[in-house]
């Protein structure tokens, strides 16, 4: 009976255990800025419920036990967790909201928002149609955006009129040093390695630094993505100016735990180019890339570590190295040709050999309260050689052997909350620039050390949901400390009375000094987005902007082979101070399928403006060069950029895109050198996505003649027929005004065989452009076919 009864008692005490019920209930919020979601799934065993609008969710009567809980959420990673129920639970469940968003660039269009920016985005497709362009030629298709050339291969972006170092360039996270020598000097990326292209316009984007006070071109890889694969491609393009072509291939692995190893590369080569009727000597380039990373991107923390290298090879026209002052006004003065035709696959002298490395270690962590912490460091290493004419044992010796390392860190930490957002950070680096002697040439630019420090702060606040605002604060310092020898007379005609301290001593006629220049610079920026209905949106931008004058501005002296020209640069140049007013309106029309149209006008002004200017031809015994010089005005540049896109129907899109601007020298009341032209691009394609992703493109591009332009013609002397004859050579007058055509075919030959073909200068127009810097001895490209063929896999 007495085990009877036991049984009974265990028996009966198990049924009031499973009698047993609780209740389950919390919150589901957003890990980043903890906003509650609203409609949040959660699910317990057979049991489900919604979160209300303050992210609440409730169960009643769950028997205890053991159970699996999912919470879902649209665009969020589903969260799973084992809960045992055995009393009352609360739960506070985080989920990751943006997992579609690239974190590190925020400003990118993908994301929550853009803020005040003014940005244009090349997308992939426009990348992948144009790759055999380099970076200039490629942002050129971007309103208000034009190249700065340098005969026909060397090209970089000008953004508003302003280029060089007021550009800055990120190269996945890491701003390339790579401007300090000049304006004659490309970026050195391979756009085949990103997926698109982000312009941002004006000074607006201070978390890259306060050089960029044109604007900041972000470059940026594909998010791999999260699960188990091996992708990739190979691409092959056959290129008929220059008879050459280019190969690439890429490939990543990923893993579902999220490490993921990637590398890719491209080599390309081309010969002579072809202009109108002629063949370019000695303008035939080779370029090679390569790229590897690898790398855990989970949630919470990752890391990753990436290295990529690029060599280059240009020749330089010829034509634009002429041996005496009679053959330089007949050039510039009447275009008379030199070394035309036969063609070669040879680059000789005077050429440009280019290396570029970047290293990059990159971390981050999540913190539930106190946000995101990234870190970065880099390594690049910059080596440039340029060889000119000459002879004997010297012939193989470059005259400019210039070699830079830059070193760079920052920490930064980024804080979301619902309604505001604070990113800030500190940032150095330390450059070391050396200048071959063995060259047996008087260098360019000197040795010298610069050290840079900064710190920034961005902060985003959302007062409605059609009002934002966001301001930003940046202080930097910077130092140069420089080892430079000057013409005896140069000194101290210029700079002995104003920087006696910088003497250290004199050989013969030149004289030995060590500048140390300190820049305190401060930064700043205010904005504003309004968008009162979903089909129209204004955008407010003013900012202030310091910029440290860079080596070649400062310390540049003698002749710049790729260019063709003598630099003189000025110490006597300060920090160059930049406001910028920027307006954007945006609106959406029902027109047809839709019609969008956006402007945005734009005002700059700079009291210490750095100019460059030409001043006098120096005949040596290395050719006839004009001089440039570099000097501090005070200046004015204001203008508009227009875009429109109209869907005519659901597969037939027209789009157009306009720029003007106007550039003031204010203190000689002349207009600025170098300002470019009015352009006008016009562009309709049809697709048809079924069955092949067919597509056909016209494309109208218009530049007009730049009529506005200081006066810089510059006197020569020559002996003809044995007297003695003083010319004015006509180094001001700006090119005609010129339109092209271009023509795209394309569609996928097979499931991932995809053919491009283009036609670039339809119409063979022989044309000069005044942005480029040797248009005096050449003409632009002529007619190019461009066949790609792109395997995926």
């Amino acid at each position: 009976m007495k085990n009877i009864i036991n049984l009974m008692l265990v028996f009966f005490g198990l049924a009031l255990v499973s009698a047993q019920k609780h209740s389950v209930e919390g919150t589901v919020q957003d890990f980043h800025d903890k906003t509650m979601l609203e409609n949040a799934v959660v699910k317990i065993g057979e049991f489900t419920a919604k979160t209300d609008k303050k992210g609440k969710f409730s169960f009643r009567d769950i028997p205890a036990g053991s159970y699996q809980l999912v919470a879902k959420h649209p665009l969020c990673d589903d969260y799973t967790e084992n809960v045992k129920v055995d009393r009352d639970v609360h739960l506070a469940i985080t989920l990751e909201h943006h997992t579609n968003e690239i974190q590190n660039v925020t400003i990118h269009g993908s994301h929550k928002t853009k803020g005040s920016v003014i940005m244009r985005t090349l997308d992939k497709t426009e990348l992948e149609r144009n790759s055999t362009e380099n970076l200039g030629n490629l942002l050129s298709r971007i309103a208000g955006v034009t190249a700065l050339k340098t005969g026909n291969n060397i090209s970089k972006p000008v953004i508003r009129g302003l280029y060089g170092s007021r550009i800055s360039i990120l190269n996945n996270g890491v701003k390339m040093a790579e401007q300090e020598w000049g304006v004659e000097h490309a970026p050195n990326v391979d756009v085949n390695d990103f997926e698109h292209i982000d312009v941002v316009k004006g000074a607006s984007a201070l978390k890259y630094g306060n050089e960029g006070v044109g604007g900041v071109v972000v470059l940026e890889p594909a998010i791999l993505p999260k699960k188990d694969t091996i992708m990739g491609s190979v691409k092959l393009s056959g290129i008929s100016n220059g008879i050459g072509g280019e190969l690439g291939a890429n490939v990543a692995k990923v893993w579902e735990n999220q490490w993921f190893v990637k590398a890719g590369g491209s080599y390309k080569k081309t010969g002579d180019q072809y202009i109108p009727h002629h063949t370019l000597q000695n303008t035939g380039m080779e370029f090679n890339s390569f790229n590897f990373s690898f790398g855990k991107h989970s949630f919470l923390q990752g890391f990753d570590v990436s290295y990529s290298g690029i060599n280059q090879e240009f020749g330089i026209y010829r034509g634009a190295h002429l041996a005496s002052p009679e053959d330089f006004y007949n050039a510039v003065n009447f275009g008379q040709p030199f070394y035309l035709d036969n063609f070669t696959y040879n680059i000789d002298n005077p050429k440009q050999e280019v290396g570029h490395h970047i290293a990059k270690l990159s971390a981050y962590r999540r913190f539930a309260d106190f946000g995101k912490l990234t870190f970065q460091y880099s390594f690049q290493l910059n080596r440039r050689k340029e060889y000119d004419i000459r002879r004997g044992e010297l012939s193989n010796i470059p005259s400019m052997d210039l070699r830079l390392i830059t070193h760079s860190a920052s920490l930064v930490h980024l804080i979301e909350r619902s309604d505001w957002s604070l990113e800030s950070g500190i940032s150095g680096s330390f450059q070391d620039n050396f200048p071959n002697p063995a060259t047996k040439a008087r260098r360019l630019i000197p040795d010298y050390y610069r050290y840079d420090a900064g710190a920034f702060s961005v902060f985003k606040y959302r007062f409605n949901s059609k009002l934002n605002a966001e301001a930003a604060v940046r202080y930097d310092f910077s130092r140069y400390d420089a080892y430079k020898y000057y013409d005896a007379d140069k000194w101290n005609a210029n700079y002995a009375d104003i920087f006696p301290e910088f003497f250290v001593n004199e050989s013969g006629s030149r004289i030995l000094t060590r500048p140390i220049l300190d820049y305190h610079n401060f930064s700043a920026n205010v904005g504003l987005d309004y968008k009162p209905t979903q089909n129209l949106e204004f955008k407010l931008n003013l900012s202030r902007a310091d910029r440290t004058p860079n080596a070649a501005e400062l310390f540049s002296d003698g002749l710049h082979h790729s260019a063709a020209i003598m630099e003189e640069g000025n110490l006597n140049i300060k920090k160059e101070t930049v406001y910028n007013v920027n307006l954007s309106l945006a609106a959406h029309f029902n027109v047809m399928k839709g019609l969008h149209f956006e402007a945005n006008p734009y005002l700059m002004i700079s009291d210490n403006f750095v100019n460059q200017i030409p001043t006098s031809v120096l005949n040596t015994n290395r050719g006839v060069f004009p001089v440039w010089t570099y000097q501090q005005i005070k200046a004015r540049i204001y203008g508009v950029d227009a875009d429109a896109e109209l869907s005519i129907l659901h597969n037939l899109k027209w789009k157009s895109g306009f720029s003007i601007l106007r550039g003031d020298d204010l203190s000689n009341n002349e207009p600025l050198i170098l300002m470019m032209p009015a352009k006008l691009r016009n562009s309709i394609e049809l697709n048809l996505y079924k069955p092949k992703n067919f597509y056909i493109s016209l494309e109208n591009e218009n530049t007009f003649k730049q009529n506005r332009f200081p006066i810089r013609n510059l006197p020569v002397t020559f002996i003809k027929n044995g007297v003695e004859r003083s010319e004015i050579v006509d180094f001001s007058s700006t090119p005609a005004s010129f339109t092209l055509f271009h023509a795209s075919i394309g569609a996928d030959l097979f499931k991932n065989l995809n053919f491009n073909f283009r036609i670039n200068n339809l119409f063979n127009t022989e044309y000069r452009e005044y942005l480029n810097r040797l248009r005096y001895y050449m003409f632009e490209p002529g007619r190019n076919f461009v066949v790609t063929l792109k395997y995926n896999f």
